[in-house]
């Protein structure tokens, strides 16, 4: 199954990035998000860059943190927001 890619630059997430990620979701199920080195500081910049995105997102969408890479899923139905 493809897998789409993204990067998150210095500027963090803007209303940009999130239309970027919903067109991505139109056509893929699955989008790998690399956080790069000028847009964080530490593993929890990264988990707080997780969460901020899935609030935006809304409740079909879960995250799991690989290093400084955030693999998000879109399901069918809700899901509760349990980030791994």
């Amino acid at each position: 199954m493809p897998i789409a890619n993204i990067q998150l630059g210095r500027k963090g997430i803007t209303d940009n990035f999130i239309q970027t990620l919903r067109a991505h979701f139109k056509k893929y199920k699955n989008v790998k998000v690399s956080v790069l080195k000028s847009a964080r500081e530490d593993k929890k910049k990264v988990k707080e860059y997780s969460k901020e995105m899935l609030e935006k997102l809304g409740k079909n969408y879960t995250a799991r943190i690989v290093g400084f890479k955030i693999m998000i899923k879109k399901w069918r139905k809700d899901v509760s927001r349990i980030s791994k």
